[in-house]
């Protein structure tokens, strides 16, 4: 998902679209984190990048990107770009403790 949303369209309550921007967010990383896995694969993780144009956008963590859309809306933004880019992970084997053992 690469997407500028905007804060204030016409015609709308300004407390609608915040909660409608942050409801389509949510939805995208549950579908996301849905999709079948390939074979080998553990699970899904998620770069994700925000700013206020595509130019300017850093990265964050996914668990981040709720407070961010809620900063950018109290500090009076009139839009926002963000990008969530999906990609397979697996974990690593866990390493054995030699101390552990007797």
């Amino acid at each position: 998902m690469k997407k500028t949303f905007v804060f204030n369209p016409p015609g709308k309550h300004p407390e609608r679209p915040l909660e409608a921007i942050k409801h389509e967010l949510r939805r995208y990383l549950r579908r996301e984190n849905r999709r079948e896995l390939p074979e080998g694969v553990d699970y899904w993780d998620f770069d994700c990048r925000m700013g206020e144009s595509p130019e300017t956008a850093e990265e964050i963590r996914p668990a981040e990107i709720i407070k961010r859309v809620d900063a950018a809306a109290r500090s009076g933004q009139s839009a926002f770009y963000i990008e969530i880019l999906s990609k397979p992970v697996t974990r690593a084997p866990k390493k054995e403790d030699p101390a552990g053992e007797d």
